[in-house]
Formats: C-alpha cells, sequence, structure tokens
C-alpha cells in the first residue's frame, strides 16, 4: 500500500468516525432506557476505534520516517551506487515513455 493510499485510507476513516459520532450525539435526543445503553455502547467503541486510530497512523508515521532514515544512510554511505540505481530507473521510465 502506498503512502497516499494509506494516508487516503486514514482519512477516511476519521471521517467515518466522525460522522459515526455525529450520528450518536443526533440519535441521543431518543428517549428510552435502550437507547441511552446504545448510544453510551456506540460512544464508547467509536472511542475506541478514534484511539486505535490515532496508534495506527503515530505508527505509520514512525515507520515512514525511519525508512527515510534508512534511504539517508544509504544513500550517504554508498553515493555512486545510489547515482547509478537512479540512473537505471530514469532510463527504464525513458524507455517506457518513448514507446508511446
Amino acid at each position: 500500500m502506498t503512502r497516499a493510499t494509506t494516508h487516503q485510507l486514514l482519512d477516511d476513516l476519521k471521517t467515518l468516525v466522525a460522522d459515526a459520532e455525529a450520528l450518536v450525539a443526533a440519535a441521543g435526543e431518543e428517549v428510552g432506557e435502550h437507547a441511552r445503553d446504545l448510544k453510551h455502547s456506540t460512544t464508547e467503541s467509536l472511542s475506541k476505534a478514534r484511539a486505535r486510530l490515532e496508534e495506527l497512523e503515530a505508527s505509520l508515521s514512525d515507520r515512514a520516517k525511519a525508512a527515510a532514515d534508512g534511504t539517508t544512510h544509504y544513500v550517504r554511505e554508498n553515493p555512486w551506487a545510489s547515482l547509478g540505481m537512479a540512473a537505471a530507473v530514469g532510463v527504464v521510465i525513458g524507455v517506457l515513455l518513448g514507446r508511446r
């Protein structure tokens, strides 16, 4: 999964949790013990989901930073190999674009 799709997924999940919280708040006007119990249960589940989503976002951010740091370290330690790989990728992209 690419970083862009991961961020989009996280944004979509945040929106879903926010919408569900708004729905629970709107449904909170219902009267009755069953409705209150349902609202409490749903609110608790949404709070747990929000916390887990925040943990996942932090974890993904940490992993992305670690990968970037690893890449930076590799490039600094092996500049010529990195340059060769970049040139090879450029040639492949050029060939693929040249076929069109």
